[in-house]
């Protein structure tokens, strides 16, 4: 092994780590690779970035414009829609239209394209049908992976092994060469799912998604969250806003109707002010909102001054800035969290003039923001130490009065001895949650327990030191006020009035939405609509959704008035599973655009000029008649699948010019040599498969297709056949969610979990396999 080989595995090793752990986004480990290729004299400056002008990269561009130009100009809706009159009710035949459907709209689209199509679609047709959305959505799903297999441009790395054979000197695949494996796969997986794989497929209650507002409410049992609150005469309420009621907010209700002498306003505005009779219908955690009206029962007592002078005895009072690149900058303060890694609690932040001392979880912070800390004595080298904070100043008590005035922000609360708080701890009673109450200390028997940890246990006759506003302790008083009424069904006619409706949505797949929470996508502002439920890893999730991360998969359903929820059809980061009300599409460009994609597909295939070349044309056809327009386009294009492919090739070249792939295919003789040519591609092909679990397709190609175009050298064998094995393979990514995104796209829609992959696609890859194995000797002979 030469010092150059050593390097390429070192980067190629180092590469695979990176794309499994996900330490780093995929596309930045590319152009990692990329520029440690290049700066340690692997590759030539020109053969680094040879990549962003590579004919596969740009016949891949071209293609995302494409199919966003087929769906757009209505081409490929009229196609869809016309599944309906065709896929009949039985469940085997509605399976194998999808499926067939789908794999023939792949083979010359963008497969994700396709799934985001059909997928309302799918789910429309289930439940019109009385089965379950599940039994259709996994088979959606797999027949546009499988129908990517049946062309050059039907998925990226179909591309990239033609290229691959381009760059090793040998005659490329032409455009349907992928067909002669591709088809026949796809009729069989076809077959093995309609008539056996199905049965694999999980079974869900029909009742449960047939078509209805009152079955989505019980799908995602919407009504085991929902109760009624009447407004007493006396209520600290009458005469306050939603808003002032802390109800949305603290007590993580949404409030879905308001009635008010016999009449109901839907979904209210949080500036409706409360009079009293109204009987709120409430959507949340009723144990919890019962556990915030425990707290009515402290006394707020006058030993405040006294009690923080003990404290301070025993804490330490600092004051700390935040530097430039601490990982807070950006993000609300968390309380929690930031306690757990730093043993402080937070007091104020003090920004320029500006000094915050309350709702501190609502301020993002900023670099330079000066934090106010409460910390044991011993704790102060720790934060001097931390990278986060490039000051760390200790205050006197005159500093905290002039500077801070934070005595006037310090009560204390007595719990009476037969509270029903005694015997919690504090992340039970979630009063630091609810009111951004933080609990300085303890005062218990003459002894005090300063910053107590969040499993602290409350008992009876504790005096509790709480930094916040006294006067949320009248919104506590006014939620103990509040009636709950034994039976809330009287006032859910809301639902069957038509006052307010009901739709299932999941996010786009080229949506920059996770990670971010359902609070960030502000519905409420945007549309006035509200998500009520998210399905997640099979479960209904109703509570703390402001503040949940959303993640690829999740199904959210979103609850408001009609006409305002059929303005989210329009909303380009969702796909909206049961619209309320679908704007028709204008298909009048439909003729234009299928006219360009096949003159791209006829110009490929007798040569004329190269594919990349053609497919620009093409694309740069359908801006030019509005069949979508530029920005369209550039919003169609997948930038981070562009960068692994453009940021990955350069690795392909090295593995190549120094002998690093024909190194690892002498590994794979030594192993499988004896066997015969067959079981080499054999392992090739199983050693892919295994990849697809874990590292991006396009990657994967780059990485094993030099790998097989060595192997067909040392075999002394045509390097069609082992390089075909590559790229079905790579195709045929049917055993996990995240080996693809169109598996990930069905999974919350289809209410899926991990093992349901492994149950269908494991079986489903075995097929293609077999057909792939028959076929192959006699298509690819060696």
């Amino acid at each position: 092994m030469t010092l150059e080989i050593a390097l390429v595995l070192l980067i190629l090793a180092g590469a695979l780590l990176l794309f499994v752990t996900e330490w780093v986004r995929m596309d930045v480990t590319a152009l990692m690779v990329l520029s440690a290729l290049a700066m340690l004299g692997l590759v030539s400056p020109a053969d680094a970035v040879s990549g962003f002008s590579n004919a596969a990269v740009i016949t891949v561009l071209a293609m995302f414009i494409l199919s966003e130009g087929l769906t757009r100009s209505g081409i490929a809706d009229i196609i869809t829609r016309g599944i309906q009159h065709v896929a009949g009710h039985g469940e085997a035949r509605m399976i194998a239209v999808f499926m067939l459907v789908s794999g023939v709209l792949s083979a010359f689209m963008n497969n994700i394209g396709v799934a985001t199509l059909m997928l309302p679609v799918a789910v429309e047709v289930a439940r019109a049908s009385g089965i379950a959305p599940s039994r259709l959505l996994m088979p959606l799903a797999y027949g546009t992976l499988l129908g990517g297999m049946m062309t050059l441009i039907g998925t990226p790395p179909n591309l990239l092994v033609s290229m691959t054979m381009v760059e090793g000197g040998v005659d490329a695949f032409g455009f349907f060469d992928f067909a002669w494996i591709g088809l026949p796969a796809l009729l069989a997986g076809t077959a093995f799912v309609a008539l056996i794989g199905r049965h694999l497929l999980p079974k869900t209650d029909t009742t449960a998604t047939i078509s209805g507002q009152r079955d989505l409410r019980r799908q995602y049992s919407l009504q085991e969250r929902i109760f009624a609150l009447r407004v007493p005469a006396d209520s600290l309420f009458v005469g306050k806003t939603l808003a002032d009621t802390a109800l949305p907010t603290s007590a993580n209700l949404m409030i879905i109707a308001v009635t008010r002498h016999g009449r109901t306003e839907a979904l209210p505005d949080r500036k409706k002010v409360l009079q009293a009779g109204d009987v709120l219908l409430a959507q949340g955690r009723r144990d919890r909102f019962e556990m915030l009206r425990r707290w009515n029962s402290l006394a707020i007592e006058r030993e405040a001054p006294m009690l923080l002078a003990r404290l301070w005895e025993k804490s330490a009072m600092v004051e700390v800035v935040l530097a430039e690149d601490a990982s807070i900058i950006g993000e609300p303060l968390r309380h929690r969290p930031f306690r757990e890694q730093h043993g402080a609690n937070v007091l104020a932040i003090r920004r320029g003039n500006t000094i915050r001392r309350t709702r501190l979880s609502n301020m993002t912070l900023a670099a330079g923001d000066r934090l106010l800390l409460q910390c044991a004595e011993d704790n102060l080298d720790r934060l001097g130490e931390s990278k986060e904070f490039t000051a760390v100043a200790r205050l006197t008590e005159t500093d905290l009065k002039e500077t801070y005035q934070l005595d006037e922000r310090l009560f204390v609360l007595r719990v009476p001895k037969d509270s029903e708080l005694a015997g919690t701890t504090l992340a039970e009673n979630r009063l630091g949650d609810a009111f951004d109450f933080r609990m300085l200390g303890i005062f218990r028997e003459g002894e005090v327990t300063e910053w107590p940890s969040s499993d602290e246990v409350i008992e009876g006759s504790d005096l509790l030191l709480i930094q916040g506003r006294e006067e949320d302790l009248d919104v506590l008083r006014g939620l103990q006020q509040l009636e709950i009424l034994d039976d809330a069904a009287p006032y859910l006619d809301v639902f069957e009035l038509g006052k307010l409706e009901l739709v299932e949505a999941t996010m786009h797949p080229r949506a920059k939405l996770e990670g971010r929470t359902v609070a960030d996508l502000k519905l409420r502002e945007r549309y006035e609509v509200e998500v009520a439920a998210l399905w997640r890893d099979g479960e209904s999730r109703r509570s703390g959704l402001g503040s949940m991360a959303l993640k690829s998969g999740d199904a959210m359903l979103i609850v408001g008035p009609k006409r305002h929820l059929s303005l989210l059809n329009d909303d380009e980061d969702l796909i909206v599973l049961t619209p309320v009300h679908a704007k028709p599409v204008d298909s009048s460009k439909a003729p234009l655009a299928g006219a360009f994609m096949l003159a791209m597909v006829a110009v490929a295939m007798l040569g004329w000029m190269p594919i990349s070349v053609a497919a620009l044309a093409a694309a740069t056809g359908m801006v030019l008649t509005r069949c979508l327009t530029m920005d369209q386009a550039y919003a169609a294009i997948e930038w981070r699948t562009i960068f692994v492919i453009a940021g990955m090739i350069p690795l392909g070249v090295a593995m190549q010019q120094t002998g690093a792939a024909t190194y690892l295919a002498a590994g794979v003789l030594g192993l499988l040599g004896p066997f015969g040519p067959w079981a080499v591609i054999a392992g090739l092909y199983a050693f892919t498969t295994a990849g697809t679990l874990m590292i991006p397709a396009a990657a994967l190609v780059l990485i094993m297709a030099p790998l097989a175009l060595s192997l067909a050298v040392e075999l002394g064998v045509s390097p069609a056949a082992p390089l075909m094995a590559v790229a079905i393979a790579v195709c045929a990514s049917l055993s996990s969610p995240v080996s693809h995104p169109a598996n990930i796209l069905v999974m919350g829609p289809g209410g899926y979990k991990f093992i349901d992959y492994l149950k269908l696609g494991l079986p489903l890859q075995l097929v293609v396999f077999l057909v792939a194995a028959l076929l192959m000797p006699f298509v690819w002979p060696l």
